[in-house]
């Protein structure tokens, strides 16, 4: 491992912005993270149905706080973006159609795998129910990969852009959705606005360093504080069934502002990430797992669904995976389904890494050991 480590090390460009790929790790992992522990697959009569602890437990709140990471997943997207279309030696058109194809190569796998499992499902005699919360939790977090895409599409606009237009998009929809009882409809704007918000603060190289960065995290946290206490917006950062409110679907004000924090954040770490990563062995790991990112934000919810039906052949609901979340008891269960959940995360990594086109400069020699 620590020959491997050295390898990869050595042949990383030595202008790579390691941090970078940090961050972007650290989002997925976020993102894996919060839907292993936010979402609840409940055994109903025959049917599993998704359900999310938050709605029993709102005191568990502070959880989305940490586990939705995705401002800063746009962030690294829109600097990554913006830095390889200045410096790219093809046209445009290759340079886009590039970058697409390492999005969307891995995502042909899921929806084909699905296709013949949901076909063979329905065959079986899986009621319409268990199979419709079983491709929800599937293809719901496509939606990503689809605000990427048009994000990306419009890097060569975007650098241009100042956040604060993005920002004053979304002040005036809230305003008009929640001040003025406007169209709840209006709101899918900021789904586009939200997360531009943030890619901009990526794309926009000025947007850097300590000063903005404690700004950022400093103005965001104040202003997110004051809409959860004062507007009415929920604490929670993901959406919970049933609320009244969701702060992410569509995106709201509280979410960009709490978004802002994050970026803040993420500015801040950038020196510290950068001087431990001249340790080849964190650099190693942080290599690695982007290297199957794709993979992993691809497989994590059929890795978890995979370990919960599994569970069913015991022949009674397991707690923790079974069980309706509504109190401490559930949560300390599910952490223990977290290895489980790991395990069969990696089995899908070894049986899909193959369809992940992108291979991230610095562990090309990966593919080889």
């Amino acid at each position: 491992m620590r020959d491997l480590a050295r390898r990869i090390d050595a042949a990383t460009p030595p202008g790579r912005d390691r941090a970078l790929d940090a961050l972007r790790a650290f989002a997925i992992l976020g993102v894996v993270l919060g839907h292993w522990l936010v979402t609840a697959l409940v055994a109903d009569s025959g049917t599993l149905r998704a359900v999310s602890p938050l709605h029993a437990m709102p005191a568990l709140a502070p959880v989305s706080w940490l586990l939705q990471p995705l401002a800063v997943f746009f962030m690294v997207g829109g600097r990554v973006a913006a830095g390889g279309y200045a410096s790219r030696r093809v046209p445009y058109r290759r340079w886009l159609g590039a970058r697409l194809s390492r999005l969307f190569g891995p995502v042909v796998a899921v929806i084909a795998v699905w296709s013949a499992a949901a076909g063979a499902m329905l065959a079986a005699g899986t009621s319409p129910g268990t199979l419709y919360a079983l491709l929800k939790l599937v293809l719901s977090p496509l939606w990503l990969l689809l605000v990427l895409t048009v994000l990306t599409a419009a890097t060569p606009l975007v650098a241009r852009l100042h956040p604060l237009w993005p920002f004053a998009v979304v002040l005036l929809v809230d305003l008009v959705r929640f001040g003025l009882d406007g169209p709840a409809n209006l709101g899918w704007l900021n789904v586009a606005a939200g997360w531009l918000v943030p890619y901009c603060l990526g794309a926009h190289r000025r947007t850097t360093g300590r000063a903005t960065g404690w700004a950022l995290l400093l103005g965001g946290a104040a202003a997110t504080a004051a809409l959860v206490l004062w507007a009415g917006y929920p604490a929670a950062m993901v959406g919970v069934p049933g609320a009244r409110i969701s702060n992410l679907n569509p995106p709201t004000l509280a979410a960009v502002t709490f978004g802002l924090a994050q970026c803040g954040a993420a500015l801040l770490l950038l020196g510290p990430l950068r001087r431990a990563l001249r340790r080849p062995a964190a650099w190693a790991a942080v290599a690695l797992l982007n290297l199957s990112a794709m993979t992993v934000f691809l497989w994590h919810q059929t890795a978890m669904m995979a370990v919960t039906a599994l569970g069913l052949l015991a022949g009674r609901p397991l707690p923790g995976l079974h069980t309706l979340p509504d109190g401490p008891d559930w949560v300390l269960a599910r952490l223990a389904w977290l290895p489980v959940f790991a395990a069969a995360l990696l089995v899908c990594r070894s049986a899909f890494h193959i369809h992940e086109l992108r291979r991230p400069a610095g562990v090309q020699e990966v593919r080889h050991v």
